[in-house]
């Protein structure tokens, strides 16, 4: 399975290796096919979303030959549930990973899921958070991403998408009985792709069909605007937390 670059550097100082770990938020299965590759006993990839648990084991499944493929697809276990509730037991991992999670996570959210992977999390187990700064000031697609949200709060009543400081978060999980040990950069620039920016138009449109009146074609028209004007742009930090569970 290939795996990012970004998520090898996440996990090249982590001990995965012989260890129960969980993706928290699945997405594509990035992170999963970095904790099978670096030798993981188990990987629980829990999402919400079907078509992510679909990619995920897919992913998996279709990589590989023979024995290695069957490896692989046997320490696998693709979880569809809420991360506010996920059906494991307490005390069950060694090794958690919630790789550009965060940021399509509201406050609230955010504070409900650190206490579930708290909770699930064995004693001495290590986490790893990679996600990205708040753009700077005059990113073309910090335009979009506020059309996003603003789509997002009228449709739903939520922000789609928050971005937090390394320095907030390395604070915040510290308030969750976590130990901090390191921080890196992963990106800088962060190239947000034709494909990038076209998915979050895509998004933003989808949402503002679910406003009322003439909000819903003001936001969609200017979302896809934004897209088209923007293309691709290279702007703004990835970074990767790390830390670590006493005990």
């Amino acid at each position: 399975m290939d795996v990012p670059g970004t998520v090898a550097t996440a996990l090249d100082d982590r001990p995965v290796a012989g260890r129960r770990c969980l993706e928290a938020g699945a997405g594509v299965g990035n992170a999963t096919a970095g904790l099978l590759a670096n030798g993981a006993a188990r990987v629980y990839a829990v999402t919400n979303d079907r078509d992510h648990a679909r990619t995920t084991r897919r992913r998996v499944t279709d990589s590989g030959d023979g024995d290695d493929r069957g490896s692989d697809a046997e320490r696998l276990a693709v979880l569809e549930a809420d991360l506010r509730s996920i059906p494991l037991p307490d005390g069950s991992i060694g090794l958690i990973t919630a790789h550009g999670l965060c940021n399509v996570l509201d406050p609230a959210a955010l504070s409900t899921v650190a206490e579930e992977l708290s909770r699930v999390a064995a004693p001495g187990a290590h986490l790893v958070v990679d996600d990205y700064d708040p753009l700077p000031d005059g990113a073309a697609i910090g335009e979009l991403f506020a059309v996003e949200n603003a789509a997002s709060e009228l449709a739903r009543g939520r922000p789609a998408l928050t971005f937090y400081p390394a320095a907030f978060l390395r604070r915040f999980f510290a308030g969750h009985g976590w130990e901090f040990e390191r921080e890196r950069t992963l990106l800088e620039p962060v190239p947000w792709t034709e494909s990038h920016v076209s998915a979050h138009a895509d998004e933003a449109t989808s949402m503002a069909a679910e406003c009322p009146g003439e909000a819903s074609d003001t936001l969609s028209a200017t979302a896809r605007r934004l897209a088209a004007e923007i293309g691709s742009e290279s702007v703004g930090r990835m970074y990767g937390l790390a830390f670590r569970r006493p005990g």
